[in-house]
């Protein structure tokens, strides 16, 4: 009986400890409550595009691809799949389990993933940042030569090959 006392009396103390700073500090609990409500609302609220999966009637090629820009180059082992639909991935590696980038696009919308480089974007095709423009026009190269052992696809200052 005395241990349920003394455990009474310890969340007593407790809530009225809570109860005064909340009551000191009113104005600053409701501004955070505000953002707080703020934050998950605007986070529910974010669209989340769905990009079909690769099924059995995707093309799948493996090869290699070198890219070149005025700085830099890579080199390494590439996966492209496209869908009769439209849809297309490209993932860029080297060796096994080091995924250097990724690039999932349909029509309007892309998912863009550099690794290597930390660099992430998503969002409609059309909005897409200037230095993605050249990787987001890989697609529509793919669609037009679907069959070939060899693409080469210039974009500016920067040079795509692939050999499958």
């Amino acid at each position: 009986m005395r241990s349920q006392v003394g455990a009474i009396h310890r969340i007593a103390r407790v809530s009225l400890a809570v109860a005064w700073a909340i009551e000191g500090n009113r104005p600053y609990l409701i501004s955070i409550i505000a953002i707080a409500c703020s934050c998950l609302t605007s986070c529910a609220s974010v669209s989340q595009h769905q990009f079909s999966e690769p099924a059995a009637g995707w093309q799948t090629k493996t090869g290699q691809l070198m890219y070149r820009t005025a700085k830099a180059t890579l080199i390494g082992e590439a996966i492209v799949r496209l869908s009769k639909t439209g849809d297309f991935e490209l993932t860029v590696s080297k060796g096994p389990g080091i995924t250097l980038l990724s690039l999932r696009q349909d029509a309007a919308f892309a998912e863009f993933n550099a690794s290597f480089t930390g660099q992430r974007w998503s969002g409609p095709t059309a909005s897409a940042p200037p230095q993605l423009r050249g990787w987001l026009g890989l697609r529509d190269q793919f669609l037009r030569t679907p069959n070939q052992k060899t693409l080469r696809y210039v974009s500016g200052s920067e040079t795509f090959l692939f050999r499958f």
